[in-house]
Formats: C-alpha cells, sequence, structure tokens
C-alpha cells in the first residue's frame, strides 16, 4: 500500500500546484478587468471634460478672458478616439488612423462602433445649434483588455512545455535507471545460475532420485531465462515466428504448478496454430506477470482464463479472472512505474509488460474490462506482421 499512498501523494501535489496556477491566472484575470474598467470610467470622464472644453469655447466670446485652461484640455486628449457630428451631419474624427481617416467608410464605420460602446455627449452651442460627440476606448485600454487573456494563455503555454519537457526528461531517466538495473540484475543472476547448474549435475550423481532432479533443473533453467530476460531490457530485441498456443500451454502450466488448487485456469482458442512475430522470453514474461497478478487479484481461489480472438490482421489476447476488480479511475494508472497495491514489491511489473508489448511489439495492452468484487480482464493487441 506504500507505493499506492506515494503515487496519491504525488497526485494531489500535481493537483494543487494546478489550482494554484489557474487561481492566479484567474486573480490576475479579475485585477486586470478591474483595472480596465476603472481606467475605461476615467476616459470617459475624461471625454466629459473634453465636451466641457468644447462647448465653452464654442459658446465664448473673445473678450480677453483666460481661454488656455480650456485649450490645454482640448489638446491633451491625444489617446481617446473621437468623432464630432454636426446638426448637418457633418463628421469631424480626432485620434484615429490618419492613413484611413481619407479612405470612404472608414468614419461611418468606427461611428459604428462608438455608438455601440458609450451613448453621445449632447454639446449646445448658440442659436439652436449642436455637436454630438461619440468616443470609444482607447488603443491602450483595448490592449490592456486582452492583456490578462494573453498573459494566462502564455503561462499555460509555458506550463505546458514545462511539463512535456520535465516529462520526457524523467521518462529518459526512469528508462536509463531500468536499463541499468536491468542490466545489473542479470550480472548479479549470471553467476549463480550457472553455479546451480553444476550442484544439479552434482547432486544427480549422488541422488537418484530423477523427479526432484527434474525439478530442480526446470528452476535453474527458470533462472537462467530470468537472467535472459533482464538482459535484454533497454536493447531492442529479436522477434522471431512463435506459435502462441504453445507459448500460453508453457506459461500457464508453469503458473499452474505453483498455484493453489482451489484456483482453476483454462485456455480458449478458435485456431491452435496461431503463428506471429514474438520475442520468447520476453512475450512470456508478459503473460506470466498477468497470470500473477490474476492470482494475487483472486487470493488464490476462482477462475482464470485467456482467450484468443485471431483477426485478419490482430490476434487479441484476453487474460480474465474473478478477483477483486480494478476501479476505472485506475485502469491506466496501474501501468506506471511505481504504482502498487501490494506491501512489498516495486510496482514495476504492469509498467514492464506495457513496454514490452508496445515498444519492443508494436502492440497494445489495457483494461478492457473491470467490476469491482467480480473481476478483471486485460487485453493484449498483437499484429500478425510487424
Amino acid at each position: 500500500m506504500e507505493g499506492t499512498e506515494i503515487y496519491a501523494s504525488k497526485q494531489r501535489w500535481k493537483m494543487l500546484l494546478f489550482i494554484l496556477a489557474i487561481t492566479i491566472g484567474i486573480g490576475s484575470l479579475f485585477y486586470t478587468n478591474s483595472l480596465v474598467k476603472t481606467l475605461a470610467e476615467e476616459e470617459k470622464k475624461k471625454v466629459e471634460l473634453w465636451a466641457e472644453a468644447t462647448s465653452y469655447l464654442a459658446q465664448s466670446e473673445p473678450n480677453g478672458q483666460d481661454l488656455s485652461f480650456y485649450l490645454k484640455v482640448i489638446q491633451n486628449n491625444t489617446t481617446v478616439p473621437v468623432i464630432l457630428i454636426d446638426t448637418d451631419g457633418k463628421m469631424n474624427g480626432r485620434n484615429l488612423d490618419s492613413l484611413k481617416m481619407a479612405k470612404p467608410g472608414y468614419l461611418e464605420k468606427q461611428l459604428k462602433i462608438m455608438k455601440e460602446q458609450n451613448p453621445p455627449i449632447e454639446i449646445l452651442l448658440g442659436k439652436g445649434q449642436k455637436i454630438y460627440i461619440y468616443f470609444k476606448e482607447s488603443t491602450l485600454l483595448s490592449k490592456l483588455f486582452w492583456y490578462p487573456y494573453i498573459q494566462l494563455t502564455l503561462i499555460l503555454l509555458f506550463i505546458l512545455v514545462a511539463y512535456f519537457a520535465f516529462s520526457s526528461s524523467r521518462h529518459a531517466e526512469q528508462n536509463q535507471v531500468w536499463v541499468s538495473l536491468s542490466k545489473e540484475t542479470a550480472h548479479q543472476l549470471g553467476t549463480p545460475a550457472s553455479s546451480l547448474s553444476a550442484w544439479v549435475e552434482v547432486l544427480r550423481y549422488h541422488i537418484h532420485d530423477e523427479a526432484i532432479i527434474s525439478e530442480l533443473e526446470k528452476d535453474v533453467t527458470r533462472l537462467k531465462i530470468i537472467t535472459d530476460r533482464f538482459s535484454k531490457i533497454g536493447s531492442l530485441p529479436k522477434l522471431g515466428p512463435v506459435n502462441l498456443k504453445l507459448l500460453l500451454e508453457n506459461v500457464m502450466e508453469y503458473i499452474r504448478k505453483r498455484s493453489s488448487d482451489r484456483s482453476q485456469m483454462l485456455l480458449q482458442m478458435t485456431d491452435n496454430n496461431i503463428i506471429i512475430p514474438l520475442n520468447l522470453s520476453l512475450f512470456e514474461w508478459v503473460i506470466e506477470n498477468l497470470l500473477k497478478n490474476a492470482l494475487d487479484a483472486m487470493q488464490g481461489e476462482g477462475s482464470l482464463s485467456i482467450s484468443v480472438s485471431d483477426y485478419k490482421n490482430d490476434v487479441y489476447i484476453d487474460v480474465t479472472d474473478s478477483g477483486k476488480g480494478i476501479p476505472k479511475k485506475l485502469h491506466k494508472t496501474i501501468f506506471k512505474p511505481g504504482y502498487t497495491t501490494k506491501s512489498r514489491g516495486w510496482g514495476l511489473g504492469l509498467s514492464l509488460a506495457k513496454r514490452i508489448v508496445e515498444k519492443y511489439h508494436n502492440g497494445k495492452i489495457y483494461v478492457l474490462h473491470s467490476e469491482i468484487d467480480k473481476g478483471t480482464t486485460f487485453r493484449i493487441v498483437l499484429k500478425k506482421v510487424i
């Protein structure tokens, strides 16, 4: 259960960091939107002051009074786009694109935008004349409005790139650790396996019980096979034509002799002569792992079956047990290295099985179906030709 707790802890930290990132992004979004609204109100006040100054200048007579303040107010509006329309419908724009001003329809298009954004400001002139001032948000305010969205997008892109870079680096590091561990394990197992082979010959000379010697020899052979499997991790193994039925029967017979009598194993095949390209040693490892996990899930009691379906280009191998089942949310998690529900173990069995099937045999392995307290079916899909 320790591996499960560690994995759950990692998942919680990932979720907390993700929530923190989203909180920061949303907080920035709300703050900037609040700032935009405040600036929009300030721009509106600025236009109203500008309109008031324009009205005052239009109604003032040159009697020597100081009009510099009003002139300054008008001159200081260099950011807010405005359009003035008199009673005759004549338009005059300010703070708009000077190059586009001469183009037909440009002022009309900008006027439509301004009407949608803000109501006009009416200026009364002498002799019943009126001027209407329309305005819209400044370019700076428009850019500031989109700024938090652009910022949030860039943050998410950065997090995404960083995540993939980190995952790729971690995956490469894990591969290197697995390869080094496998090579060292093969090296460490090689010497005692050779020594045990010699001791089997010595025992055969001194002990005349051929049944005991035969079983010891089988286990020594199995130890050599395991050593060979570990030595192949990290290098691309050679594939050759393999009779699938013989492979499955051999593995099931080996597991059957080492399991409880309360468990039943059954092999179902529609075609007994299915030949597909496999690495015999490594693929036996995959089936062994699935069968051992199934027996653990059944606690040594129940039914276990392997069903093989032969199609035109693919072969489906379904391993079904009557064990405790796997929750749907863990159907992908169980293939990740380090995940285990056992008190002892590294949580590498299904991860290595997935690597062998998908990377070395160009196939697929996944949980086809699982129901709590009723059982699980793992499916392996293999190509007939690679």
